[in-house]
Parts: C-alpha cells; sequence; structure tokens
C-alpha cells in the first residue's frame, strides 16, 4: 500500500472547500465561486499527480491502495484503489467540475447563501464522484452510489428549471428504487460471502462458489441498479427530465460523469462477482443496449428542446457503453471504457455550448433558432465541432471508442454489431438536422447585437475540445492505461477473444 493516502485527500479536498464555502461569513459570500474553482483546480493537480505514479505495466490490479477496518462486525472496509479504469473516470470527473464551476460562474445571480449552497453542493458532488469510482468494497461502494443523490437532487430541486421540483423527485424515485434493490443484492452478498472482517472486500468476494439461482437473483440487483443509473432502456426516462430542468453545469456533471458510475459498475461488479449469471443474462442486455441505440436516436430526431435532445442522444451512447460490455470481448471493453471517457467530453461540449446559445436566445426550442451561424459564427463553430464529434467524425473523440465498441461486438456477435450500426446513421441524421435548423439560413435583424464567445466562455470550452481532438488524434496513452484493466478483467470472469474468423487479415495470418 501507498504511503501517501492520494484518493483520500483527493475527495478530501473538495469537501473541504465545501465546508469552507459553506462556513463564509455573508460579507464574504461573493468569494465562493472562487473557493470552489480553487478546490476544485487542486484536485485536478492531485489526480494528475496520482496518474504520473500510476504504472500501467504493474501486476496488480489495484494501485494507490488504502484500507482499514470501518464496521469489522459486518465486513465493511474503508478500502480504496485504482485501476485504469478508475483512473481515467475520476481525471474525467476532475477535469469537468472545474470547467463547470467555471461556467457557472452566473448561474445564481443573487449573491449570497444561495450562491454558497450552489458551489458548494459541487464540490460535494465532486467528492462522492471520486469516491465511488476508487471504492474497493462493495458497502463502500454501495455507501457513494447513494450519497450522490443527495446534492443532485438539491441541485436540480433548488436551481433548475421551471419543472424541477418533478424532475428532481423523479430522479430521486428511480434512484432509490435501484438502490433498493440492489442493498437487497448486497446483503445477500455478504451472507452467501466468506463473512469475517473484511467479508466486503472486492478480492475477498471475486471468485466466490454461488448457487447459480442465487447469482442470477444478485446480478439481477446489482444490474437493475447500474441500468437506471446508466441510463439503459426500459428505465432511462428520468434522464430527459433531469437533464432539461438541471442547471447546465449540473446537467454536465450528471450525464458526463454521473451517469457513467452505472455502466462502471457493471464492469467492476457485476461481471467480476456473477460471471456465470453475466453469460446467462448477455443475449437479453445486447438486446436492450440494440433498442437503447435506436430508440434513444430516434427519439433525439424528434425533440424540439435542445437540451432534452441532447439528454436522448446520451441514451443512444450508452447504449455502444453497455453493448461493448457484454460482447466480452477485450476490444469491446476497451472501447467502452473510453467511450465514458470521450462521451462525458463530447456530451459536456453539446450541453455547454447549447445552454450558451439558449441563454443569448431565451429560448431553448430548436424551431426560435436559424441563422444564428451569421449571428455567433464562433460558438456555432464550436457547436458543429461538438455535433461531429457526438456522431463519431474521424479525427474527433467518439470515433475510436465507438469504432472499438463496434469490432469487439462483432467478434463475438456480428449481427448485433451489424443492427449497431444503424446508430450512428442516425446519428448523422439527429446532429446535423439541429445544426442546420439552428445556424444555417438568414441572418436575424432582431439579434444583430448578440454577442459571441466571451472570454470566459472560451476558458470553458477550451479544455473540452483540446481534449476531444487531441484524443481523436492520440488515444493511445489513454488506451494504454485501460487495456491491462481490461485484460484482468476478462481473466476474472474467465473469458477470452475469440479466434480471428476466416478470411479476415488475422485469420490469414495465423494460417500462414
Amino acid at each position: 500500500m501507498g504511503s501517501f493516502p492520494w484518493l483520500t485527500v483527493t475527495g478530501a479536498v473538495p469537501l473541504l472547500g465545501a465546508c469552507a464555502i459553506a462556513l463564509l461569513p455573508r460579507s464574504l459570500a461573493a468569494r465562493a465561486r472562487e473557493l470552489a474553482l480553487g478546490a476544485a483546480l487542486v484536485t485536478l493537480a492531485l489526480t494528475i499527480a496520482m496518474a504520473v505514479r500510476f504504472d500501467p505495466s504493474t501486476g496488480e490490479q489495484f494501485q494507490l491502495r488504502e484500507q482499514h477496518r470501518w464496521i469489522p462486525q459486518f465486513g465493511v472496509s474503508y478500502a480504496l484503489g485504482v485501476d485504469g479504469i478508475a483512473l481515467v473516470l475520476i481525471a474525467l470527473a476532475t477535469i469537468l467540475t472545474p470547467v463547470c464551476i467555471l461556467a457557472a460562474w452566473h448561474d445564481v445571480p443573487a449573491v449570497g447563501r444561495r450562491e454558497q449552497n450552489y458551489f458548494a453542493l459541487i464540490l460535494v458532488l465532486e467528492t462522492m464522484m471520486v469516491g465511488v469510482f476508487s471504492a474497493t468494497d462493495v458497502f463502500l461502494f454501495y455507501v457513494f452510489f447513494e450519497a450522490m443523490l443527495v446534492p443532485v437532487y438539491f441541485l436540480i430541486g433548488s436551481f433548475g428549471g421551471p419543472q424541477r421540483q418533478y424532475a428532481a423527485v423523479k430522479f430521486l424515485i428511480y434512484s432509490l428504487l435501484g438502490g433498493l434493490v440492489m442493498l437487497v443484492a448486497v446483503i445477500a452478498l455478504y451472507v452467501a460471502g466468506p463473512g469475517g472482517p473484511d467479508g466486503f472486500l472486492l478480492s475477498h468476494l471475486v471468485g466466490l462458489r454461488l448457487d447459480p439461482t442465487v447469482e442470477k437473483l444478485m446480478f439481477a440487483g446489482f444490474f437493475f441498479a447500474f441500468a437506471i443509473k446508466a441510463p439503459l432502456f426500459p428505465v432511462h426516462t428520468w434522464l430527459p427530465d433531469a437533464a432539461s430542468e438541471a442547471p447546465p453545469p449540473v446537467t454536465v456533471l450528471l450525464v458526463g460523469v454521473l451517469d457513467k458510475v452505472g455502466t462502471f459498475g457493471m464492469i467492476r461488479l457485476c461481471l467480476p462477482l456473477f460471471p456465470g449469471a453475466a453469460k446467462w443474462a448477455t443475449p437479453a442486455v445486447i438486446v436492450l443496449a440494440l433498442v437503447s441505440i435506436v430508440y434513444g436516436a430516434l427519439l433525439a430526431i424528434g425533440q424540439s428542446d435542445i437540451m432534452r435532445l441532447i439528454a436522448y442522444t446520451s441514451i443512444s451512447h450508452f447504449g455502444f457503453i453497455v453493448l461493448g460490455i457484454f460482447a466480452m470481448t477485450s476490444t469491446g471493453q476497451s472501447g467502452s471504457t473510453l467511450y465514458m471517457v470521450n462521451h462525458g467530453f463530447s456530451t459536456a461540449a453539446l450541453f455547454l455550448v447549447a445552454a450558451m446559445l439558449a441563454g443569448r436566445r431565451g429560448s431553448r426550442r430548436i424551431l426560435d433558432f436559424g441563422g444564428w451561424q451569421r449571428v455567433t459564427p464562433l460558438i456555432a463553430g464550436l457547436f458543429l465541432l461538438a455535433g461531429l464529434s457526438s456522431l463519431a467524425l474521424p479525427g474527433l473523440s467518439s470515433f475510436v471508442s465507438e469504432f472499438l465498441v463496434l469490432v469487439g461486438t462483432f467478434q463475438r456477435y456480428p449481427v448485433a454489431a451489424v443492427v449497431g450500426t444503424t446508430g450512428i446513421v442516425l446519428a448523422a441524421l439527429y446532429i446535423l438536422l439541429m445544426y442546420q435548423r439552428m445556424m444555417t439560413g438568414p441572418r436575424p435583424q432582431e439579434l444583430a447585437r448578440v454577442r459571441d464567445l466571451s472570454a470566459r466562455e472560451a476558458w470553458v470550452l477550451g479544455p473540452v475540445f483540446a481534449l476531444i481532438v487531441g484524443l481523436g488524434v492520440f488515444p493511445g496513452p489513454v488506451l494504454d492505461v485501460i487495456n491491462p484493466a481490461v485484460r484482468h478483467t476478462m481473466t476474472q470472469i474467465g473469458m477470452s477473444d475469440p479466434p480471428p474468423r476466416a478470411g479476415t487479415p488475422a485469420a490469414e495470418g495465423q494460417v500462414k
């Protein structure tokens, strides 16, 4: 174990920042956002330091480990550690948090306690995100998994749009339902497990021999909670409401990072803990993933609200991620993990630019725009670039991950891969039609004085677009971190990649 508690400190910094903001006297309330940004940047610096210390070539599954007995009577430990998958998702969270704080600079017009609460809740949410991705104790994972609901509920319900209360309650009910089902499975896992003071450690539970029926029921409990969080069809309906009513920076964290907890949980818990049940459920999960891909894309095409349209595109993208996970190939799972990261940045760019446009127009209705590339050419260009990344244009980040998912799926389920490619065609439709309706056409004369991209907005969008282009051109370093963790997962579930199909270059090379 490392001598310095990197993960604890990384999670504690935003929490301490939130406490400091909450305790600010009224005379210093205007400093809440600067303090929040500072805490988020320190957290990002700590994440960069962890990434430098991380060694992908080591044989250990988890690095930067910490372990302390928490509730030994029930086998609960405070155990943290990261593999390549967890590390890149923590990096995603800690990069997007300062971006969102800067984007939220003027979200709360009245300086005072309300503004302090807003930025403090964002920092609390960052702590929960770091915790859930680094937990290596199942019960601790569950604690962070449920604790995330609290800041999100208040951020939507207190600072969202006109229907914020409805959206917040719907989000809470769906999430609590999934969490309660998962809690039953967590308790059953402890009863069936080895017990002892470390009975919830992942290292003690992986490889546990379970009755096949019990294993299937436990898998269903965990998967149901993760499918809601992801979200996957048919338990997805909370997302469009939450994404459209939450403040745009909160929406970015919700869709860009929090929803990844669902797909991360599938890789971290569902597959290694219940490999037999996961293989048994794979055909049904693949069908649900394909339905999500097509259904989310079709609904996106028909949306008139720009924020709801982007939310439905995410349902389609999460279908791709789940498809790659349950293809049970190393290429598919590497592609899915990379997709989680790339989707986070692409969707963040779309939501942030859409919010800038909606703020200038005073409306989120697509038909209320038209000709805006003549009004705000810089914002229009960035909007197009974000949309092209979302539809997986070669050279931008999403292309590599979507390609890997489809190749990995084709290796084992060629029909599913072919059906999944329809999502690419539909993505081109909903992105390009949206851009055409909003940006092309004659210049609207009543908006002649609308300003283009401001300096603060450039600082918000600059890092995100740099990563979109950088990961599209050079994804190798991130894949080098992800791939060893994927191979470890494949070993845990007892799966190996299928041999190359006859007629492919790889197969012909093997014959020679």
